[in-house]
């Protein structure tokens, strides 16, 4: 659970009520690797918070070809936040690529957090924030970058994940084929 306090604590402080209540309201879970804590067809009941291990958020077409959303490594959230608000069935898939260990919050516990305690409100909402502009700018990128300039900045914002994910999945993410991220390597690596 320190984690989870810690998180809290860099943007609001919690006092010893608030954190004791955090401790009640989240439930640890131990996940394996390959294991799905949300498959489509399933409604979001949680909204999760990663310990240790690392997540993708994907969903996979009519072809049957995935396209990753999202990855989670520690003191990151994940979750399906449509189906969570809108309790109507994912279409996303939420897999564990490492063994992990996560903390869950229920959606009715999670409201009932925000209305006994307005600090998580604000905490929240401040995430929420934070994850629209972060998808907004990926949007945009996505419409107006080259595949270079994606997996560029991919390596400047997230470079800890090239020992935790795979090629193809980060292909996946940034919509493109194994083999093209592979002759982008190539030729960004020639002098």
């Amino acid at each position: 659970m320190k984690p989870l306090i810690e998180y809290f604590n860099r943007h609001l402080p919690l006092d010893e009520e608030e954190q004791s209540v955090v401790k009640n309201v989240f439930k640890e879970r131990k996940i394996k690797k390959r294991q799905f804590i949300l498959q489509e067809g399933d409604v979001s009941k949680y909204n999760t918070f990663v310990l240790e291990g690392c997540f993708k958020m994907y969903m996979i077409d009519n072809n049957g070809k995935e396209h990753n959303l999202q990855f989670a490594i520690e003191n990151w959230w994940i979750g399906d936040i449509g189906s969570f608000l809108n309790e109507n069935k994912s279409k996303l898939y939420i897999e564990a690529l490492e063994n992990s260990t996560i903390l869950q919050i229920k959606k009715e516990d999670q409201l009932k957090l925000f209305v006994d305690f307005p600090k998580f409100n604000q905490i929240f909402r401040e995430f929420t924030e934070k994850a629209l502009v972060s998808t907004q700018q990926r949007v945009l990128q996505n419409i107006s970058s080259t595949a270079e300039e994606r997996y560029l900045d991919f390596l400047d914002r997230y470079p800890y994940f090239f020992n935790r994910i795979s090629n193809v999945q980060i292909a996946s993410y940034l919509g493109v084929t194994p083999e093209f991220l592979s002759t982008i390597r190539k030729k960004l690596v020639k002098p």
